[in-house]
């Protein structure tokens, strides 16, 4: 029995002794070994072996960047404001011994160094300033932690304000502010969108204006060449026309009594319309008389001028009217007046005395002295 609780003992012993001889450190940590008080090495990660109730390991310390966040504090600024400010730091263990050894709470020294750093770096600005110069607070604060923390074996990797809190009646005020920058911000943009319309309308209009204006010249360059070419060709067909009638004239040999009989048939348009009050007879009317009644003397009724009296040359029966004559008023009127015109220019030749031969048709009018002065009406 006895022997049995002795091996029982034996074996309990050899496994503390192994449990105190056999150390296994986690990865990315480091563990401080001291010997009666006194550090002895560091334990890297993995199976290490330490002499049993000798050597002890005091300190198990995390080598991964670590992530503290400190509470709220309240800092002044330049225009006395006080201002809650927590922040957040990354940093890490470079040095196990000096983390171990050069201080007593690695973890506290660097919240109250951020809470002092911060202090005098935020007490030189405005809050205007510190609201909108986060990157260069991050940076400030960095560089002074980093140089403080150097010799306790830790490197700062970041330091980020989690926030800035102004007080309540600061707050309001910024609101109001803001509200009136964006009122204002949003006026702007309302009169620089109705500027830019109002200019694009104007600049439509211009366009449209040009381009009205080079559509109405254009039509009338394409009118007036429209115009030009068909006066072209009016005076073109006007041209042939008068050549036609010039060469039919020509053709047709015309005398001196057609051409004045043609000139007589001219009068009575002259006379038309009931505008002409007063219209004048133009001296060329005895000479185109005296031409018809040489050309046409050997017409039957017309009186010849002889040197004894004047007889009445019998040609034999007129010729019949025509249907055509009898039927168009406006002819009969035309050719009565051009033998009455004819008779008036024969019976003015005869002279004053002087009278039909016997065996004539009619007797003859009695004689009137011509006029000085063609007549007008």
């Amino acid at each position: 029995m006895i022997v049995l609780i002795l091996l029982g003992l034996l074996f309990l012993f050899v496994i503390v002794l192994l449990a105190k001889t056999v150390r296994i450190v986690p990865q990315a940590r480091a563990g401080i070994v001291e010997r009666f008080g006194k550090y002895k090495q560091t334990l890297p990660a993995g199976l290490n072996i330490v002499v049993p109730f000798i050597d002890k390991v005091r300190y198990l310390i995390d080598l991964r960047e670590q992530v503290v966040s400190f509470p709220p504090q309240p800092v002044i600024t330049e225009d006395n404001l006080v201002v809650s400010i927590d922040t957040v730091i990354y940093f890490q263990v470079t040095d196990p011994i000096a983390a171990t050894y050069e201080i007593a709470n690695y973890i506290q020294a660097v919240e109250q160094l951020t809470m002092t750093t911060l202090r005098n770096i935020v007490g030189g600005m405005d809050l205007e300033e510190t609201l909108t110069s986060r990157d260069a607070i991050n940076s400030r604060l960095r560089g002074v932690l980093d140089e403080a923390t150097g010799k306790w074996g830790i490197r700062v990797n970041r330091v980020e304000l989690k926030g800035i809190d102004p007080p309540p009646s600061i707050k309001d005020s910024m609101e109001k502010q803001m509200r009136a920058d964006r009122e204002k911000r949003a006026v702007i943009l309302t009169a620089e969108g109705q500027r830019q319309a109002a200019i694009l309308t104007a600049e439509g209009s211009k366009q449209s204006a040009i381009l009205n204006a080079e559509g109405d010249r254009e039509a009338l360059i394409l009118r007036a060449q429209a115009d030009r070419e068909s006066q072209i060709l009016k005076a073109q067909g006007e041209g042939q026309a008068i050549q036609t009638v010039f060469q039919a004239i020509h053709d047709g040999q015309p005398d001196q009594g057609l051409l004045a009989y043609q000139y007589l048939q001219m009068m009575p348009r002259i006379a038309e319309g009931d505008a002409n009050k007063v219209w004048v007879i133009p001296s060329e009317i005895t000479k185109a008389l005296e031409g018809l009644g040489s050309s046409i003397h050997e017409i039957a009724g017309i009186p010849q001028k002889t040197d004894g009296p004047l007889k009445r040359v019998d040609m034999g029966p007129s010729e019949p009217q025509t249907a055509d004559s009898s039927s168009d008023p406006a002819l009969s009127g035309a050719q009565a007046a051009v033998e009455a015109a004819i008779a008036e220019a024969a019976s003015a030749q005869m002279g004053v005395g002087k009278s039909p031969a016997p065996g004539a048709e009619g007797e003859a009018e009695p004689p009137t002295e011509p006029p000085a002065d063609p007549p007008t009406q």
